[in-house]
């Protein structure tokens, strides 16, 4: 017997099946393209990740002989599908790094007030945040605001295609600013405000609650055996938190992906002015009687891909004739000692604590004698500056964190591993599997068909450190000194990146 996790991102899906004790027996992928139909806006094609979803179910189920006996999914925060009476798409999806909703962010601090927004919610108001979308869509889009029987986000998605009801977990729908903290149900104001009936959105369960068993046609047609149960999930980030273990308040997720998120852990919500002023949000964990906070930058890893497809063409060609990883390839030439070159990993809107949906990236730093591995790790050292600046803001606000353990693709670099050690000066763990958020997945769907006595345990069963990188201090001083410069960056180009943004 297996568990199966399903993880929908922004740029890719994947299913991954486990055994009990955590070990991964089969995994399959697909990467799906961010859409573009306007100069900076961001979609997805919902129909095709859905294809690729099962296309990576069928796939990995046909790769073991364990037959999976329950699975859960994780999706990406915030993005809606639209879908009709009759069961159609009815269009893409707006996926959170798209920033054509920032002039609705004013409107809604003015019409329920910031503080209040936050306090009731626990997500400072911006521009990727669900009923801000669903605004959008009414006011540009009216045809499909009102044929829509359903807006379902990609957890509920996929349990929808497999048969089921449409339901999601607390930790999505409190991260999509949809909830009232308090109460795990869906903010009625909220949608009031809009003309939206709440009853057009997934029904939302705790993370971990049994769904219901698959229909037979439908389990054939994703290739999963007869009476598989399908449990509520979570979304991506305390997902992958609990994949890696991180269940305590001090701890915290590394995550490695399209979005580099850092995921804290709080025993009780924290709504303060300090975490407003600083953008930070405050939701449900995966795990039950904690919550979670995010820092993140939305270009994240994304920035590494975008250099692989850009300026990394011969790299990619040597790894398909190879059978390398590309990214490998790219890494192998990057010099041993930190740069004195600065990335700003602000390709899309910004994430925390800015929120500015108007910046541009910056490459700072740049001379005659510049080598091309220089530019690669100083592509790597960008994006953690921004999220080392952002964790020091858990510190400011009394809940420093105490240990970092990594998750996604990510942190199969050991060479991208260290520089993060190195510059946020701590070390950093790595479990044995690195697709942690299907880990969680697992966790959550054993734990509902009894696999495991509670999520403790799974935890206990499953999660297994196998590589840790310290810091080195030569490299840390270097970092301290460097990141001092990195922190008057993005103020100091604030206005001209707006003016460049402008003209676009």
């Amino acid at each position: 017997m297996s568990l199966m996790g399903i993880d929908v991102g922004t740029t890719g899906c994947k299913a991954v099946v486990f055994d009990e004790e955590g070990r991964q027996l089969a995994a399959a992928y697909r990467e799906y393209p961010l859409l573009s139909p306007r100069p900076g806006w961001c979609e997805i094609d919902s129909k095709q990740v859905l294809e690729l979803t099962r296309e990576c179910v069928r796939e990995a189920c046909s790769q073991t002989d364990d037959p999976v006996k329950a699975l859960a999914v994780s999706s990406q925060g915030e993005a809606v599908t639209p879908v009709g009476a009759g069961g159609e798409i009815l269009s893409n999806s707006i996926v959170s790094s798209c920033p054509r909703t920032a002039d609705l962010v004013p409107v809604w601090e003015k019409r329920f007030g910031k503080k209040e927004l936050f306090r009731k919610t626990g997500i400072p108001v911006a521009s990727c945040f669900t009923p801000l979308r669903l605004e959008w869509i009414r006011d540009n889009d009216r045809e499909t605001f009102d044929r829509a029987e359903k807006f379902l986000f990609f957890e509920d998605l996929v349990i929808w295609a497999l048969g089921l009801e449409p339901t999601t977990d607390s930790s999505e729908a409190c991260r999509s600013m949809s909830t009232d903290i308090r109460t795990g149900q869906y903010a009625k104001d909220l949608f009031d405000s809009i003309g939206l009936d709440t009853a057009k959105l997934p029904r939302i369960e705790p993370s971990g609650t049994p769904i219901g068993k698959i229909p037979s046609a439908k389990a054939e047609e994703w290739g999963l055996p007869p009476g598989t149960v399908a449990v509520t999930g979570g979304h991506d980030q305390p997902t992958a938190a609990l994949g890696v273990g991180v269940i305590e308040e001090g701890q915290a997720c590394y995550g490695i992906g399209t979005v580099e998120c850092v995921t804290s852990v709080f025993n009780e919500p924290l709504l303060s002015d300090r975490m407003l002023e600083y953008n930070l949000c405050c939701y449900n964990h995966t795990y039950p009687d904690r919550y979670v906070s995010l820092v993140y930058n939305f270009t994240g890893g994304s920035l590494f891909r975008w250099y692989r497809d850009v300026f990394g063409r011969a790299e990619t060609r040597d790894a398909e004739r190879t059978g390398r990883d590309v990214y490998d390839l790219l890494t192998a030439q990057i010099p041993p000692t930190p740069t004195r070159i600065f990335v700003l990993p602000q390709f899309t809107s910004t994430g925390t604590p800015y929120f500015d949906n108007h910046s541009t990236g910056a490459l700072v730093g740049l001379s005659l004698d510049t080598t091309r591995g220089e530019i690669i790790r100083a592509v790597l050292e960008g994006i953690t500056y921004e999220i080392a600046m952002c964790v020091d803001l858990y510190a400011e606000i009394g809940h420093p964190v105490k240990e970092f353990r990594c998750s996604g693709g990510g942190a199969k670099s050991e060479a991208w591993m260290q520089i993060k050690a190195d510059i946020l000066n701590a070390e950093i763990k790595v479990p044995a599997v690195s697709e942690a958020g299907c880990l969680g997945m697992a966790m959550l769907a054993g734990t509902a068909v009894g696999v495991y006595a509670d999520l403790e345990e799974a935890v206990k069963t499953t999660v297994r450190i196998t590589r840790s990188f310290s810091p080195t201090p030569k490299h840390a001083a270097l970092y301290k000194e460097n990141l001092a410069v990195y922190r008057d960056l993005y103020p100091t180009i604030k206005d001209l990146a707006h003016r460049i943004s402008a003209l676009r």
